[in-house]
């Protein structure tokens, strides 16, 4: 306690300091349809600016961003700052029906909110419908001091990793969600372009350029709806310095392992000969057979300055990549790597624990509506639960569930979210795939779990292999959570525990959860408001994978959640 005290202490300090040496940004989205084509097609898309992906937003620690969001799209709209802790303005975090309501056409709201403590790369992206397919972009938070814990690079070069729907994706996703039914990608894409392995598409492929002898820093993040993605450069190999904004020790690889949501800092040293090379990105699935995942490969070029092509040697090196069911290479990945102790704004793993959970997720069966069509598994619709309770959203309940939580209204949500699953059982035994006792989800529901100010919570993730084995990115809002261990099979605390990383562990906001195991976490509750935890994967997200913790504010104003903006969106 005494160690966190003084690191509470400290970290006050900096705010402090901060926010008197902070500048302001401020930008505007206008959120709008515009007509692009891509894989030969011409669509409609939602946009920021008319830009696909769109703008990448700049400041330093300790900045005031102040976001003014115009919604000229024909649906409702909210932004998701992912990866901005919100330090006590939960009212700006994003997910509708969460901490707001919705955005409406031709209407107009401004977020503001304080980035401190923390520098890297987090992003941004629409927390409204599924409408995050095309609106969303790059958050790059440079250092006040302007110092980083690596060398200086030549260059900083977003790289969003993204999918592509051959439609429009809300359209889809109605069908989706009514049918009960998984619609797969149609192609991956970087920075917005598919590459010339699709078809109409040599001249939508991103072109990277480089000076040899340079260093470059990507800002890699994973917007895919749906696949953890392994990404390589040919011949080249990489040096990974951040993970969800958050320094780690320097990490030399030839592959990326990013699961939907994460982002990683990467120094690419321009080091082999002129010439021309493909960077490329591939699916990591385990569980699902080909046809429910998009199996396809984008690629974009990496081309050095003074690179003259001719006939005979004209065509990039393209790079081996890993098999789509390639565990052993992302477990490393995601494995491997720690912390970097006492970089800035690393935190200790907190050691007292006020509060222990284990959560199962599973992918689910909703049984379909009377004189329904329903495309799922045995004509009925997919689901996805967390502890066997899928959740829904507040929708026509008047409120979000943090005003509800603030005005204490009740009727929107309870917190009744149980610690435990209701039932024991071998998790991830195959055995258990097709067990119709435990594959149907029942009601949805809207469950929180309350938390106490300052009150230290460890969770065990565990997936189970009802339907099929998974690995599941999930999301905590408003927080970075130490990442304490991780493992295969089902989760024992006698013989897992002592596993726990409690020197260097990562520090994220994302945790590939295992596909067939479990995953443990540690987070300090130091932030009141209402926090989103969820699947970064959408079907799953869309499907019920979803919980919030509820936490109560600090025993003074200055650790209480403010009241809410006078024009937040209402329901």
């Amino acid at each position: 306690m005494k160690l966190f005290v003084f690191w509470f202490a400290l970290a006050s300090a900096i705010l402090v300091f901060s926010l008197a040496s902070a500048d302001t940004v401020e930008h505007t989205f206008t959120v709008q349809n515009k007509a692009i084509t891509r894989l030969c097609n011409e669509r409609v898309i939602v946009t920021v600016n008319g830009l696909y992906p769109g703008p990448t937003l700049e400041v330093r620690e300790g900045d005031a961003v102040i976001i003014h969001v115009v919604n000229k799209s024909p649906y409702n709209i909210t932004i998701h700052w992912h990866g901005i802790f919100q330090l006590f303005s939960a009212w700006a975090d994003g997910p509708e029906y969460v901490t707001q309501c919705g955005i409406r056409p031709q209407h107009s709201y401004t977020y503001k909110f304080n980035v401190i403590q923390q520098e890297g790369t987090v992003w941004w992206h629409a927390h409204a419908s599924v409408l995050r397919a095309t609106v969303h972009g790059a958050f790059i938070i440079h250092p006040r001091s302007g110092k980083l814990p690596f060398p200086k690079p030549y260059k900083h070069v977003p790289i969003i990793l993204g999918d592509w729907y051959d439609g429009n994706v809300v359209d889809i996703y109605e069908h989706v969600l009514a049918a009960g039914d998984v619609r797969v990608s149609d192609a991956f894409t970087i920075n917005g372009l598919p590459g010339d392995l699709f078809n109409c598409s040599k001249q939508q492929t991103y072109k990277l350029k480089l000076r040899q002898g340079k260093t470059y820093l990507l800002r890699m993040i994973n917007a895919a709806f749906n696949n953890n993605l392994f990404f390589k450069i040919a011949n080249h190999k990489f040096t990974v310095v951040a993970l969800d904004a958050s320094y780690i020790e320097h990490y030399v690889t030839d592959v990326i392992t990013i699961a939907p949501g994460q982002t990683a800092d990467v120094l690419l040293k321009a080091d082999q000969p002129i010439g021309n090379y493909y960077m490329a990105a591939t699916p990591y699935v385990v569980g699902q057979p080909s046809p429910l995942f998009d199996n396809t490969t984008t690629r974009g070029l990496v081309v050095y300055e003074g690179y003259k092509s001719s006939l005979r040697d004209s065509k990039p090196i393209m790079p081996l990549l890993p098999p789509f069911n390639a565990t052993a290479i992302a477990n490393a990945f995601f494995t491997n790597i720690t912390s970097m102790v006492g970089a800035p704004h690393w935190v200790p793993v907190p050691l007292e624990v006020d509060e222990r959970m284990l959560i199962t997720i599973s992918i689910n069966l909703e049984r379909c509506p009377k004189n329904g069509t329903c495309l799922g598994l045995f004509n009925q619709k997919f689901s996805a639960s967390m502890n066997n309770e899928s959740f829904t959203l507040p929708v026509g309940k008047g409120y979000s569930m943090l005003e509800a939580s603030f005005y204490n209204v009740s009727g929107v949500y309870t917190t009744d979210f149980p610690d435990y699953p209701t039932q024991t059982f071998d998790f991830t035994s195959p055995k258990n795939a097709l067990d119709l006792t435990r594959v149907f989800t029942t009601t949805k529901t809207t469950k929180v779990k309350k938390l106490k100010f300052n009150s230290t919570v460890e969770v065990v993730f565990q997936n189970t292999a009802i339907l099929n084995v998974q690995s599941h990115p999930m999301h905590l809002h408003g927080f970075s959570f130490h990442i304490l261990a991780q493992g295969f099979g089902n989760y024992a605390a006698a013989r897992d525990s002592v596993k726990f990383n409690l020197v260097n562990p990562q520090i994220r906001n994302t945790i590939a959860v295992p596909a067939g195991g479990w995953a443990v976490i540690r987070f300090q509750a130091n932030n009141p408001g209402m926090w989103f935890v969820h699947c970064h994967v959408d079907d799953h997200q869309l499907w019920g994978l979803n919980m919030a913790f509820e936490v109560e504010s600090g025993p003074t104003d200055s650790t209480s959640l403010p009241p809410p903006p006078a024009d937040l969106p209402k329901c």
